[in-house]
């Protein structure tokens, strides 16, 4: 197995564009690849442009119909006028305020999809210890519709190709501030996948959906886990949540293959969402990502984008953090932003850019081993919560 991590870049992703004034900006992307590039990391990688994901491989995942249905959106100059086609479109939920009908929507969600399938493929055959693509990550797409600016989630096909090529467990970690609904809708029954959803709560945020009580089909019960976190929690109650389940759920379930979902969304600045994370925080837990795919999967991980809608302060430091990470070279959080990508980043966004890459924060939380449970606590109550739903079922104690 190669040590060097595999970058998945193809400029057409950036074509993946809901239109103006829409939270999903693909300058995000652009302002990532180029940050990536300033900080000299691209001779510690192995950057990669992989072809779209086909029908055989996108109808892994989601339905034959729908997929026709998003290439006939696709060509449709003006769907909304023709009103009939219109309302085709929003049953597959498509041509809505969330996921407007694009020019060359299938082509660049495919292209996008098969970025994430094809790192799969290199991890899983030891061409590359770790792959990323930024510009996946699209978890909420369902296997018949689009929801949650999602056309077709390549996360799930990602670990459905896994499985294609003959993987036993797979792990699929997502700490979004939106719960992770799609991979674990296309997982939900299957016992060779694990999904662990560190998200708002659903009382408070979109997709309303990610409950502890969630837990897994019948063929599939502790299949799927949900950490479902209060409004306002900040980095010490996020870290305090994420080892308190993921390390002991994942030395339980023993995956061949980690696949993460890095949203960026948790973020305090993050303009659709109410968590208050750090920048330091997501880089700790990507951190922890990378070092728990060593001790339990191989080292085999597969990293990927997500939301996050703060374009120019976040976005791009967070995952250039991971794939710093994952190419073995992790950025101290005092290193400077390169000055001409911040005067780029500002003549794109209009707004002023970071000149490091922390937030000035040190991240730190307290383990329940050594601290113990507050039951007055509403972010202890919410981890208690997860880990009375779950635990049990893999033999583990609460």
């Amino acid at each position: 197995m190669s040590g060097r991590a595999q970058l998945m870049w193809d400029e057409r992703v950036t074509g993946y564009d809901f239109g103006p004034g829409h939270p999903m900006d693909p300058v995000r992307l652009s302002l990532t690849r180029d940050l990536v590039r300033a900080l000299g990391l691209d001779p510690a990688l192995t950057v990669v442009a992989a072809p779209p994901a086909g029908d055989s491989t996108l109808t892994l995942v989601h339905d034959a119909d729908y997929v026709a249905a998003v290439r006939r959106a696709s060509q449709e100059q003006e769907p909304a006028v023709v009103p009939a086609a219109y309302l085709t479109y929003a049953s597959y939920g498509l041509g809505t305020d969330d996921n407007p009908v694009f020019p060359r929507m299938h082509e660049v969600s495919a292209l996008i999809a098969g970025q994430s399938v094809a790192a799969a493929e290199a991890v899983w055959r030891g061409e590359v210890a770790h792959a990323v693509n930024f510009a996946g990550g699209l978890h909420h797409a369902m296997p018949g519709s689009a929801a949650g600016f999602c056309v077709y989630n390549d996360a799930a096909l990602a670990v459905a190709r896994l499985l294609e090529l003959g993987a036993e467990r797979v792990a699929y970690v997502d700490v979004d501030v939106h719960h992770g609904d799609g991979v674990q809708t296309a997982f939900w029954d299957d016992p060779r996948v694990l999904t662990i959803s560190l998200h708002e709560h659903p009382r408070t945020l979109f997709p309303h959906t990610g409950w502890p009580e969630e837990t897994g089909g019948p063929a599939a019960e502790g299949g799927a886990v949900n950490v479902a976190l209060p409004a306002g929690t900040g980095d010490a109650g996020w870290l305090r949540a994420f080892h308190a389940v993921v390390p002991e759920l994942l030395a339980a379930f023993r995956p061949q293959v980690l696949v993460s979902q890095h949203g960026a969304d948790t973020h305090v600045e993050d303009p659709l969402a109410h968590l208050a994370v750090s920048l330091d925080a997501q880089r700790v837990v990507a951190e922890a990502c990378h070092a728990l795919a060593h001790e339990h999967a191989a080292g085999r991980w597969v990293a990927l984008g997500g939301g996050g809608y703060a374009v120019a302060d976040v976005v791009p430091r967070t995952w250039t953090h991971l794939v710093a990470i994952a190419a073995g070279v992790p950025l101290p959080p005092e290193t400077p932003v390169p000055e001409e990508w911040r005067h780029q980043a500002y003549a794109r966004t209009g707004q002023p850019a970071p000149l490091r890459m922390t937030d000035g924060c040190e991240p730190c939380w307290k383990g329940f081993e050594e601290a113990g449970y507050d039951p007055a606590d509403r972010l202890d109550q919410a981890v208690l919560a997860t880990r009375r739903a779950v635990f049990p079922l893999h033999g583990l104690l609460p």
